[in-house]
């Protein structure tokens, strides 16, 4: 694989992230949204999504759907983001403005995965 750095980066970011539901699992519990079932477990199925996803961006055969499946997984967190933006319980003592980035970075973070994507 001839990719940039930026894409292993890329990678790398998704597995911290997913390592990060099981380290601070408490944080993640605190902004699911209450309309959300079994919230203990979507973490943990958060967590290895995200972990398997940046480990599949290593793989050739499977490059492209780890990319898809990143777009998608990134669509599904913004009712997250959008929740947090609900109130004062919901923000997690996170400022609103930094809620407020939060949105277009996930639109960010999208356009980043499908920038590797061949079509």
């Amino acid at each position: 694989m001839n990719y940039p750095w930026h894409y292993f980066l890329m990678a790398a970011f998704y597995i911290i992230a997913g390592i990060g539901h099981f380290v601070k699992p408490e944080w993640y519990l605190r902004v699911m949204p209450p309309f959300f079932p079994s919230h203990r477990t979507l973490v943990v199925l958060s967590g290895i999504v995200e972990i398997l996803l940046g480990i599949g961006l290593f793989f050739p055969l499977i490059k492209n759907s780890a990319l898809i499946l990143i777009i998608a997984m990134l669509v599904l967190f913004l009712t997250v983001h959008v929740y947090m933006l609900s109130g004062k319980k919901a923000a997690a003592g996170i400022p609103l403005w930094i809620l407020i980035l939060r949105l277009p970075l996930q639109f960010l973070l999208m356009y980043w995965a499908y920038t590797y994507l061949e079509l």
